[in-house]
């Protein structure tokens, strides 16, 4: 597969969402944000290719990967086509450190778990309701980019807030809870201060709450209803939605790399 049909593919698999949303299914919503929690180490565009060829994928890697982890790919098991840079020596650039670079991309193949046979994986990292440490990662992560974070006895009835440099939480909360709460509002601070957000206020909300369902999703937390309105992002403007699941995407990759993800 070229690099050109690959392309084609995630535009074809884009089509297909925005079509289920304008027919009222957010289960393929649901879908790709669950494949964003699995593989967000990917770009946006290979997350949308591997959804999109196996669906049902939990956990994807290269043939000499699965080789070096003890498994290997059943024969006759078709790979899933992702997108590999191309790097090479660029000659038109003198600085010897910066002669290196992208200069295109070509179709690589990763294949899932279930298409391999062999030694038993270590026990991934699954939260099951309790995030650990990654609370105070979070809390962190958060104080050191330069936003105060406050908790609180009363919100009037929200969790958490964001005003643009400070984060409220109500005290008390469990820790799944204040770490999605968290999520949400640092995802705020991330997307939604800035003169390039969106106008919408429902589109800036529910933003937030599908980055926190990506993230929580990662660490094994329960909150596969936290995107249950977020259909309601999509206006008929497949741009936007477009536009949009890229930015959920970049600030969940933030948000879990600050966690220890």
């Amino acid at each position: 597969m070229t690099a050109d049909e690959l392309k084609t593919l995630t535009t074809n698999a884009l089509d297909q969402l925005a079509t289920a949303l304008d027919g009222g299914h957010s289960q393929a919503l649901a879908a790709m944000l669950t494949a964003m929690s699995r593989f967000h180490q990917y770009s946006f565009h290979n997350i949308c290719l591997i959804a999109s060829q196996r669906p049902t994928a939990t956990r994807v890697a290269g043939f000499q990967a699965w080789k070096s982890l003890g498994r290997f790919v059943r024969r006759g098991e078709k790979g899933i086509a992702i997108l590999a840079p191309i790097v090479r020596r660029r000659a038109d650039v003198a600085d010897e450190d910066e002669e290196r670079g992208i200069v295109g991309f070509r179709a690589a193949y990763v294949f899932d778990v279930a298409q391999t046979d062999g030694e038993p994986l270590p026990e991934m990292n699954q939260a099951t309701g309790d995030p650990g440490a990654a609370v105070v990662q979070l809390r962190d992560a958060i104080q050191a980019a330069g936003i105060r974070l406050e908790y609180v006895a009363d919100l009037g009835g929200a969790l958490g807030t964001s005003s643009g440099g400070t984060i409220q939480v109500v005290e008390g909360l469990a820790p799944a809870t204040e770490f999605v709460v968290l999520a949400h509002e640092h995802a705020h601070e991330l997307l939604h201060h800035a003169d390039d957000r969106p106008q919408s206020r429902d589109t800036r909300e529910l933003e937030a709450e599908a980055v926190a369902f990506v993230v929580g999703q990662t660490l094994g937390l329960n909150v596969l209803d936290s995107a249950r309105d977020y259909i309601h992002l999509y206006h008929g403007d497949r741009d936007a939605l477009v536009g949009s699941l890229e930015r959920i995407q970049r600030t969940a990759t933030t948000i879990l790399k600050a966690s220890g993800a």
